[in-house]
């Protein structure tokens, strides 16, 4: 009997097993759509492998094949059971990540929505027309929008409801009654997906190359003409031209009939390098991101699959982009964390798009003003090429970084110390002249937590570990006064007149956040025109409206969280405020040194990217601390160099292979409890009896509970990969036992340890 493999969507690490009725033999392909039966409900998945066989007992018969031609390529397939293995993740919730929405007929076939993407809003996208018929009203027996729209109807022929209803907003009762008539018909059909880009490209001519930035291209487009597989760290200081060695690098590609990817952290950024890559190449590329609509999506996926177009930009989930005859895939920020994904199946984009170019013999490169000690270590073993761009690309002089030490240093006339005289007469002088500021700190709300003089108590969340958060501006659309809120499962109620603990008039407001910063400005500089940019005010699509009033002048002082330190180029910001550096050093992680030094470099990067050199004030109460000291001199090897002798000596990532065993629970014991059988079953592994791997826990997480479910962890590290995977294969086995109250979950390469 013809058998077909196939993943679908629930937690289980192996595919399911049906048949292939004849008439469905010709199209049940290995990377095809199938609508199979799940006990009592029909699901979608996604066939695996076809092969002859004896059927197992009670085998079903897969129902209907969903395409005509295969979903997922089968060099995509293949890489997506690779990246299921490494990660121990269910194949079925991995397959998820590189489908297109649903369409209309497939949904209407599904007893429920199917987890692999969950679009029923695509599926129903129908769009109601209304056409006129050849009959004649009598005289005189139409007035208002019924008769308008008539006209109109038979003016233009056919039109979408949704088009006359913005003309006449009772255009819909209308066209009922004319239906009612019989002097129209009303028919649904599909709706017409939108075009991709809806403002034509403004075409660029490209700037003679550097020196450095022409080695680079050199480099990679030599392998890409050669076929020869690499992978390269493209190591240039902020504003050296990286995307011009990615847009060179995209053409060379092309030149030898290769698709291209190119992955950016942040939605935020994709606008940016999206206006750039349309000026070289026109609407031939395809965006893929979460802030896109589902007919959005599908519409670019489908020219994707269909070779259309053959570049395909995006964050993290366009790594899962069917571009035929892929050859290049750019991952730029590779340090930045956002790749890692963190919840579901928790694969990093970063590693994951060296091995798909890999399989396919293709080129990876991996940008950054501050490499990741993962990249840069590969580059010491030999696994990468370094490529260097040690200049910005228009000969500007790297900004100049003064540290202010807070312990020595008085608060300007606000008042605040977070506000140094320093700072404060550097904003001023901007002003004087007409540039701009960006100010970083990496704190949302007005005030980060809330305590009672009275008796020391801290408000906190009731579901989550952690002190909540004062807004003097509620999210929810018609809440004026202030309100706390948890940054985690995002609980908010208002601000408690007393202390409920023990009832006193004593509550106060500690440190500072970006809502509070802002309007210390807006007072400090009533002439100025403030914006803030996080979370609170800005999301998708709307940052880049945002950064849009920055590059228009609209703006003379921005103030943000880390959203303001990537890759934005504002060419009139000639001042970046660092208002405290140490914030992300008191993490307890091992890589917060790490990431302290990559903030700093990179949000002092936004200064002097034009015509007028920049200045940066970083302000510290630990000006020795070496991420500190190293990133006001921009001495990225520096830190690279020590910080990679201290994880050596220490045995941490990327010296050595971790994983995390992740527990959580709403019963705290039960979480403890499976915790603990997690890190007996690793002890018992012959690889930790005899000191090839290293088991530390089981203990509560940094963060010990959030959403009312208790955490707790197991961290794995060993030496040898193959060892400590031996070791997480049989710890995989043991997660289905833990029972039904519990989650647990195998993160390999973790990058959050809270």
């Amino acid at each position: 009997m013809l058998l077909a493999d196939v993943a679908l969507p629930v937690p289980i690490a192996r595919a399911f097993t049906y048949s292939v009725p004849e008439a469905l033999a010709r199209r049940a392909a290995p990377g095809a759509r199938v609508l199979c039966a799940l006990g009592a409900r029909r699901v979608m998945g996604v066939v695996l492998a076809i092969r002859e066989g004896d059927p197992p007992p009670r085998v079903k018969p897969i129902a209907r094949v969903v395409d005509d031609e295969v979903a997922i390529p089968a060099e995509l397939l293949a890489f997506l059971q690779d990246l299921a293995t490494y990660y121990f993740a269910p194949i079925g919730e991995v397959v998820r990540l590189a489908l297109p929405p649903v369409d209309r007929e497939t949904a209407r076939d599904l007893a429920a929505p199917t987890l692999f993407g969950d679009e029923r809003g695509l599926s129903t996208a129908r769009v109601q027309w209304v056409t006129a018929t050849d009959r004649a009203e009598p005289p005189g027996s139409l007035r208002g929008h019924a008769a308008a729209v008539l006209a109109h109807v038979r003016s233009v022929g056919a039109e979408p409801v949704a088009h006359l209803e913005r003309r006449w907003g009772n255009a819909r009762a209308a066209a009922k009654k004319l239906a009612s008539l019989g002097l129209v018909t009303i028919d649904t059909r599909d709706a017409i997906a939108e075009a991709p880009f809806t403002e034509p490209p403004s075409r660029d001519v490209p700037q003679d190359a550097t020196a450095s930035q022409t080695a680079a291209i050199e480099a990679i487009a030599g392998a890409l003409r050669s076929k020869r597989p690499g992978t390269y760290l493209l190591h240039g200081v902020t504003g050296s031209g990286k995307t011009e060695v990615y847009l060179r690098a995209i053409a060379a590609a092309r030149e030898a009939g290769l698709g291209s990817i190119v992955l950016v952290p942040e939605i935020a950024l994709t606008p940016q390098l999206v206006q750039r890559f349309r000026a070289r190449f026109g609407d031939d590329l395809a965006v893929l991101h979460s802030a896109l609509t589902p007919r959005e999506r599908q519409g670019m996926w489908e020219r994707l699959h269909a070779g259309e177009v053959d570049v395909a930009i995006g964050a993290r989930s366009a790594l899962f982009a069917p571009v035929r005859a892929l050859g290049l895939v750019v991952v730029d920020e590779e340090h930045d964390s956002s790749f890692k994904q963190e919840e579901g199946v928790r694969y990093h984009a970063r590693d994951m798009a060296i091995w798909r170019a890999h399989r396919v013999g293709g080129v990876c490169v991996l940008g950054s003003a501050t490499p990741s000690l993962e990249s840069e270590h590969l580059t010491r073993t030999g696994r990468a090429t370094k490529l260097r761009l040690p200049e910005r690309a228009r000969a500007q002089p790297m900004p100049h970084v003064d540290i202010v030490d807070l312990r020595r240093t008085s608060p300007g006339p606000t008042g605040d110390r977070r506000i140094s005289l320093p700072l404060f007469r550097a904003i001023e002088s901007a002003l004087g002249v007409g540039e701009q500021t960006i100010l970083f700190l990496n704190r949302r709300g007005f005030a980060p937590s809330v305590r009672c003089e009275a008796c020391g108590q801290l408000a906190t969340c009731a579901s989550c570990a952690v002190a909540l958060t004062f807004h003097k501006r509620s999210a929810n659309p018609g809440t004026s006064h202030g309100v706390v809120r948890c940054h985690y499962c995002d609980y908010e109620a208002p601000l408690a007149s007393r202390c409920p603990k023990c009832a006193a008039d004593a509550l106060i407001l500690e440190g500072v956040g970006t809502e509070k910063l802002e309007e210390t400005l807006a007072l400090a500089f009533p002439n100025a025109r403030v914006a803030r940019l996080d979370r609170d005010v800005a999301s998708g699509k709307k940052v880049e409206a945002v950064l849009a009033r920055v590059r228009g002048r609209e703006v003379d002082i921005l103030v943000g969280t880390q959203m303001v330190t990537k890759g934005h180029d504002l060419p009139n910001v000639t001042l970046v405020g660092v208002i405290n550096a140490d914030a992300a050093l008191s993490m307890p992680d091992f890589r917060a040194s790490e990431r302290a030094f990559q903030l700093l470099v990179q949000v002092a990067g936004r200064a002097g990217r034009g015509d007028i050199p920049g200045r940066v004030i970083v302000q510290t109460w630990d000006p020795e601390h070496p991420a500190i000291a190293l990133a006001a001199r921009h001495d990225v090897d520096a830190f690279l160099e020590r910080e990679l002798m201290d994880r050596r000596e220490l045995g941490y990532p990327p010296l050595t292979r971790g994983a995390l065993l992740r527990v959580d629970a709403v019963d705290e014991g039960e979480a403890r409890a499976a915790c603990a059988k997690l890190a007996s079953v690793a002890r018992a592994c012959e690889a930790v009896r005899i000191g090839e791997v290293l088991v530390q826990g089981p203990a509560p997480a940094p963060i010990a509970r959030i959403r009312n479910r208790w955490r707790f962890r197991v961290m794995l590290r060993a030496a040898a990969r193959a060892r400590l995977r031996s070791v997480l294969a049989t710890v995989a086995e043991a997660l289905p036992t833990l029972g039904r109250n519990v989650r647990g979950s195998i993160d390999v390469d973790p990058v959050q340890l809270l």
